[in-house]
């Protein structure tokens, strides 16, 4: 079974339907809950030990996030992954993820630029030959959620952490027929130096890079099953 990633800091005094919202999310995405299950809300109140009504106004959030969907008189069920969603998402990160990386490189304080520094330092200090797969996505959806955040701008974090969610979802669908994570975790290195100094416009090329990667690996992944 796939271990939670991390989504998004849970702020001080986070009420009940947040943390439910978290947690099925990270359920969702790692596919403990796979594409098409039923969703039977006595089984999650169990299993994450969360009252009945935080855990309807979580998968209300989640039926907007697009990770669920509710059919009358059938219940809830977790959506399916086509192919053609890769392409949707893919076709909104690669418009949005260089925006990002850009206006980080712009507006980034000095405090969050020595975030930066330190998340590098991180990278090149991270163990990727002996870490498990979901070490290296929880990685991974760290450092993209650290750039939205450096961008100074909520809404589009928003925007981006929703979709790097779906991205995620659809990512641990094919992981078993994808070539080793090192790589791709590397990759944000430079990405992070060019946010770092300021850089606007390699730091919009080198994340628009990084997602046609990432839709090129999983594409081959998904058309060869």
């Amino acid at each position: 079974m796939a271990q939670p990633l991390t989504t998004r800091p849970q702020p001080r005094g986070a009420s009940m339907a947040d943390v439910a919202y978290e947690q099925i999310l990270n359920m969702l995405i790692t596919l403990h809950i796979r594409p098409g299950d039923p969703i039977h809300d006595e089984e999650i109140i169990r299993e994450l030990e969360i009252g009945r009504t935080p855990v309807r106004e979580a998968l209300k959030r989640l039926e907007v996030d697009k990770l669920v969907v509710t059919y009358p008189k059938r219940g809830t069920f977790a959506t399916r992954v086509e192919i053609s969603d890769l392409a949707y998402v893919s076709e909104i990160r690669q418009q949005l993820e260089p925006m990002a990386a850009a206006r980080a490189a712009r507006v980034a304080t000095d405090s969050t630029r020595e975030e930066l520094r330190e998340t590098y330092r991180r990278i090149q200090e991270f163990n990727i030959a002996d870490a498990e797969t979901t070490e290296l996505l929880t990685f991974d959806a760290g450092v993209h959620r650290q750039i939205y955040r450096a961008a100074g701008n909520p809404y589009l974090e928003d925007v981006l952490i929703r979709h790097s969610n779906l991205a995620t979802r659809i990512w641990c669908m094919v992981i078993d027929r994808l070539p080793r994570l090192s790589t791709h975790v590397e990759e944000h290195l430079e990405l992070l130096q060019a946010i770092i100094d300021g850089d606007e416009q390699s730091a919009a090329r080198l994340a628009a890079e990084h997602v046609a990667q990432f839709e090129t690996a999983v594409r081959t992944a998904l058309l060869a099953v």
